[in-house]
């Protein structure tokens, strides 16, 4: 574990470039490879390239926004004394990494976006109260909850095909009910194996840390704790007694609780992104009580947005290249040519995988993965809720080595890619084995 946490850390402080650069890169692989294995020539592939580059911008948005709200609510006193009671049950480094873990395992379980947001959060109040621990592997414990979130409650795949009217209703004969995928006996168990064993893993890769890495002060000056001159000084002006008026955040908080009540008792528990960002930004409204204080503290939140907002078209244009080329059927059929009835989930999980490297969306990904591995399924009498469950668990899985879905975090942390990834690493090949012999044997 020693050596194994040391070569990888050192292998990607030296040679993974910056988030940005990684998602160049990636542009350029794929675009090589289409032109090589596909139809498509060189013009063809620019022509992807710069056809899907606008394609995640709403999704851009809402991940933007997740970092913007989750940093307005985290500045909130009430979350912060919440989050440093909660951090208190840590006193070890060992204490720290598992209790991190176990916070954002949960937390994905219950929705991604939420996780990923509770477990950055919570990596730094636990920072703050074990500054004796690395700081980057907390981080990415608070991050590796994403290894089991498309087995939970949010998990867009099983969710999807339970849906009437999904796209692949007709070739599936209907819809495939939860009860088959996310409650299935082998979803349950996959899951409870990572919710006890992760936080023990990757307490133990404390022993391949390097003692002068531990938490960086400077890093936790995340907090807005100083009064802004508009709350120093007597609003006199209408306009400043507005916007220290505490009746208006009152009102629209009001507002917006009433329509989060009114949305749950319409749709039941649908914890979609949407619905997240708005429980965050209307409690982080009501909670910082003022306008001022509430638009001051989002002045200061909105910088950590930047990597997403410039970053995400990039990985559109990738997405754009992979599905419009055909090079994400190909990779899929590949894998589905030497399959039987017994290993075509376990193959369609490491296909999975790897085509979420470069098309890094659970929805994005089953409208390319999907009709294939659900005709390969019904043609050799394979397990369709389990191939499905298949591709979710693929998508997942390499989400610890993408740096896609890392950013969110990453930003709220004030870390680089870099900094986390050879733990992730680690977490990597150890998910493996639980995924796939839970495939296989159950």
């Amino acid at each position: 574990m020693k050596a194994l946490t040391f070569f990888f850390d050192r292998m990607v402080q030296r040679y993974l470039p910056d988030a940005f650069l990684f998602a160049i890169i990636l542009t350029f692989i794929v675009y090589l490879l289409g032109v090589v294995f596909t139809d498509s020539g060189p013009v063809q592939m620019i022509e992807h390239w710069g056809t899907g580059f606008w394609d995640l911008l709403a999704f851009a948005m809402q991940m933007s926004l997740i970092v913007v709200t989750g940093y307005i609510l985290a500045n909130t006193p009430f979350v912060k004394n919440f989050l440093a009671k909660l951090s208190t049950l840590a006193n070890t480094p060992a204490q720290a990494v598992m209790l991190v873990t176990f916070v954002a395992v949960i937390a994905c379980l219950i929705n991604y976006g939420f996780g990923l947001v509770v477990g950055a959060l919570f990596a730094i109040h636990v920072a703050k109260r074990v500054p004796s621990v690395d700081y980057r592997l907390l981080i990415a414990s608070g991050y590796s909850g994403m290894l089991v979130w498309h087995g939970g409650l949010s998990g867009s795949i099983p969710l999807t095909i339970a849906t009437p009217g999904h796209f692949l209703e007709e070739a599936i004969g209907g819809t495939i009910p939860v009860v088959e995928t996310l409650f299935s006996p082998f979803n349950i168990l996959t899951v409870l194996i990572l919710v006890i064993t992760l936080p023990f893993f990757n307490r133990y890769l404390l022993i391949g840390t390097d003692p002068l890495n531990n938490t960086d002060t400077s890093l936790l000056n995340t907090e807005n704790d100083v009064e802004t001159e508009s709350e120093m000084v007597q609003p006199e002006t209408p306009a400043e007694k507005l916007e220290n008026s505490r009746i208006v955040s009152l009102i629209i908080g009001m507002m917006g609780l009433a329509f989060i009540v009114y949305h749950f008792v319409l749709n039941g528990f649908d914890l979609n992104i949407n619905i997240v960002n708005f429980i965050l930004l209307f409690l982080g409204i009501l909670l910082h009580k003022t306008p001022r204080r509430f638009l001051d503290t989002v002045s200061s939140g909105v910088k950590n947005a930047g990597g997403i907002i410039i970053q995400f078209p990039f990985y559109a244009g990738i997405m754009g290249m992979m599905v419009a080329s055909g090079l994400s059927e190909q990779m899929s059929l590949w894998f589905v040519s030497f399959s039987t009835e017994f290993t075509l989930p376990l193959f369609s999980f490491i296909s999975a995988g790897i085509v979420n490297f470069f098309v890094p969306s659970g929805g994005g990904q089953w409208a390319v993965q999907g009709p294939i591995m659900i005709e390969a399924a019904l043609a050799i009498g394979a397990d369709t809720a389990k191939t499905a469950m298949a591709v979710a668990w693929g998508d997942a899985w390499t989400n610890m080595i993408q740096p896609f879905w890392a950013l969110p975090a990453l930003a709220i942390a004030g870390l680089k890619v870099r900094d986390i990834m050879g733990f992730c690493v680690m977490m990597l090949f150890f998910s493996f084995i639980p995924i796939s012999v839970g495939l296989l044997f159950f």
